[in-house]
C-alpha cells in the first residue's frame, strides 16, 4: 500500500492549549424566546473562540480556522458522531456507492446548489475541488489512494483508486475535502492572496461577512441555503477572537458573550453553576502518548518498556492533567475513532509488577532517563511529575526537560541516538481513520523519522497495518481484526506508553441548546446543526 505519513503537525504547538481546555460547541440553535440572560435576540449569537484564522483558503486550510470553515464550506458528507443512528449525514453528495473491491466510488451530487459567489454547483466543480486539494491542499496527502476522478454527468462524479481505501472518511474530512466554487479556485490560482481578501466560495449556511485579523469574525445566514431543514439558525454570529481561556470565561460569565469556545478546565464547574448551565462531555480525537525511545539501551529491551507502562499511574495522569476529563486509552487509537476497541488491552498501575519485570531484565537497582514533553501544552506540565514520581518508586530516575515541540521534535527526528528516552506526544486524526494515520505515523516504520519518534520496527506489525488500510474501504470489519491484532503488538511491545484519550468539555448555557459534539470536527464549531439538537 503507497501510503503517505508526511503529516502536518498543525497546532502541534499553538493549538494545543485551546484543544484542551473546552472543546468547540458543536452545533447550536436558540433556545425558548427570554429564556435567561443570553443575548440571543434579533438572530444574533455571539462568541468568544480561541480559534485564529491562518488562511481563508479553504484549499489550503490546515488549522484553527476550521473552527469557521465548517459553517461557510461543505464536504461531499459529514462524518456523524459515535452513536448517532447513521455512520454519515449526505451533505454535497446525496447518496454514494463503492464497488465491491473499493476499488471505485460513485458519489451522486445534490442539485439545486449554489455557491456563495452565484456559481451553480454541479459534478465538475466537485472533481475540481478534489482535484485542487490532491495539487495543493494542507491535507493532500488524505488523497494519496485516488488515481483519477471524473464527472460522468453533471449529477455524478466517480472515484478510481489505486488500492481500497475508506473514501467516505476521507471525503467527509475536516481539511482538504472542501467543496469550492471553480470561478474562486480559478481566480486564486493567478492570485494567491485572492482569499485572504475576505472572500468565501462555499455552500454552507454561512458567508464570511467580515474579518477584523486577530479580532472579529462576523458570519451571516446565506439566504439561499439549499438545506431547508437545517437552515442557519441564526442570521449573525458575531464571534471575537479570544485566545485567553481566562478571558473567555469572563466574557461568557459577564454576559458580554452568549456562549465560548475556552473555559480553563478547572473552572468548568464554576462557570456552569454562573450560567446555570451544564457541564457535558464527550469523546474527542485527542490522544496522549509516550515514546520510548527503542534504540538506546535499556529501553531497546521490551520487558524494561513494559515494566515502565505499569508504572504509569493512568488515573492520577488523568485526573491531574485534564481535571479528570478523559480516559485510559486502549493504544494510539481514540476513542470513537476508527479503528478504536476495547478489545485491545491496557496496562494497569501495578509497581510490584514493574519492579519484578525491571529485576527479571537486569535493573533491580534501577537507572536513568531523560524525558522531553511540550512546554506551550499546560496538561503535559501538570501529569508529567506524576510519571517522574511513581518512576521514582521503582528505582528510575527521570529527568525532565520542558521544550518547545517543534524544537524538541526536530531534534528527535534529526538525531535519534542522542535524542530524549522518552517523548510525550499530544497527537490527533486528520480525518476519522486513525488506522490510516495514528497506527501508522506513529509506529509504522520508516527509513528516516518523520514521526515514528520511538523509532521502533517490526515487520510483522507494518504488514498487518499496511493489509488493514487496503481492506478499509471494502471489507471495514476485516480492517478493524487486522488493527486490533496489531495495536495488541503495540501493547505486547511496547514502543511507546498509551496514557489517555482527553475528552471534549462543552459548557452549555441554560438559554442555548447544543447538539452532541461531533469527535470528527473537533475544531469546527457548527452554527447550524447537523443532526437536530437532542
Amino acid at each position: 500500500m503507497d501510503v503517505t505519513r508526511t503529516r502536518s503537525l498543525r497546532l502541534a504547538a499553538a493549538g494545543v492549549a485551546a484543544a484542551l481546555s473546552i472543546a468547540a460547541l458543536a452545533a447550536c440553535s436558540p433556545g425558548p424566546a427570554g429564556a435567561g440572560d443570553a443575548k440571543t435576540d434579533a438572530g444574533v449569537l455571539t462568541v468568544a473562540a480561541s480559534a485564529a484564522v491562518t488562511t481563508w483558503d479553504p484549499v489550503a486550510s490546515f488549522s484553527t480556522e476550521a473552527l469557521y470553515m465548517g459553517n461557510i464550506y461543505e464536504p461531499l458528507l459529514w462524518k456523524n458522531a459515535e452513536g448517532s443512528s447513521q455512520e454519515f449525514t449526505p451533505a454535497i453528495a446525496k447518496s454514494w456507492t463503492t464497488s465491491d473491491d473499493g476499488l471505485t466510488w460513485t458519489f451522486d451530487i445534490r442539485k439545486g446548489v449554489t455557491f456563495h459567489d452565484g456559481e451553480k454547483l454541479d459534478a465538475d466543480a466537485v472533481v475540481k475541488s478534489i482535484q485542487a486539494a490532491q495539487e495543493r491542499a494542507g491535507a493532500s496527502f488524505i488523497w494519496t489512494p485516488l488515481e483519477s476522478i471524473e464527472a460522468t454527468d453533471d449529477a455524478t462524479v466517480v472515484m478510481h483508486l489505486k488500492y481500497s481505501a475508506p473514501m467516505d472518511l476521507v471525503a467527509a474530512s475536516t481539511y482538504g475535502a472542501w467543496i469550492v466554487s471553480p470561478k474562486a479556485l480559478a481566480a486564486s490560482a493567478s492570485d494567491d492572496k485572492y482569499f485572504e481578501k475576505g472572500v468565501d466560495a462555499g455552500t454552507g449556511p454561512y458567508t464570511l461577512d467580515s474579518y477584523d485579523p486577530g479580532s472579529k469574525v462576523v458570519l451571516k445566514a446565506y439566504d439561499d441555503y439549499w438545506n431547508e431543514d437545517e437552515a442557519p439558525t441564526y442570521g449573525i454570529v458575531d464571534i471575537s477572537i479570544t485566545p485567553d481561556a481566562v478571558t473567555a470565561q469572563q466574557m461568557l460569565t459577564a454576559k458580554e458573550v452568549d456562549f465560548a469556545t475556552t473555559v480553563p478546565l478547572e473552572n468548568i464547574d464554576d462557570v456552569a453553576a454562573q450560567m446555570d448551565g451544564k457541564v457535558r462531555t464527550a469523546n474527542s480525537p485527542f490522544n496522549y502518548v509516550g515514546y520510548f525511545n527503542t534504540l538506546r539501551p535499556p529501553l531497546d529491551d521490551p520487558k524494561v518498556r513494559q515494566a515502565l507502562s505499569y508504572a504509569v499511574p493512568y488515573q492520577d495522569l488523568i485526573d491531574v492533567g485534564v481535571q479528570g476529563y478523559g480516559t485510559q486509552a486502549h493504544g494510539p487509537v481514540p476513542k470513537g475513532i476508527f479503528p478504536y476497541s476495547e478489545d485491545v488491552p491496557q496496562y494497569s498501575y501495578d509497581l510490584d509488577k514493574a519492579e519484578a519485570l525491571l529485576a527479571g531484565a537486569g535493573h533491580p537497582d534501577g537507572f536513568t532517563l531523560k524525558l522531553t514533553y511540550a512546554s506551550e501544552n499546560p496538561a503535559e506540565a501538570r501529569f508529567v511529575p506524576l510519571i517522574k514520581d511513581s518512576f521514582a518508586k521503582i528505582g528510575v530516575n527521570v529527568e525532565v526537560t520542558a521544550e518547545l515541540f517543534n524544537q524538541q521534535w526536530e531534534k528527535a527526528k534529526s538525531d535519534p541516538a542522542n535524542a530524549q528516552d522518552i517523548f510525550i506526544v499530544y497527537y490527533w486524526p486528520t480525518y476519522s481513520d486513525a488506522g490510516s494515520d495514528n497506527l501508522n505515523s506513529l509506529f509504522h516504520s520508516s527509513e528516516k523519522p518523520f514521526f515514528n519518534l520511538s523509532y521502533w520496527k517490526n515487520a510483522d506489525y507494518d504488514a498487518l497495518i499496511d493489509k488493514a488500510g487496503t481492506l478499509t474501504g471494502s471489507d471495514r470489519s476485516a480492517a478493524q481484526a487486522d488493527y486490533v491484532k496489531a495495536m495488541g503488538m503495540l501493547y505486547d511491545q511496547a514502543p511507546g506508553l498509551y496514557l489517555f484519550d482527553a475528552q471534549a468539555v462543552t459548557v452549555v448555557p441554560n438559554a442555548l441548546k447544543i447538539a452532541p459534539f461531533n469527535e470528527n470536527y473537533p475544531f469546527t464549531t457548527f452554527f447550524a446543526p447537523i443532526e437536530p439538537a437532542a
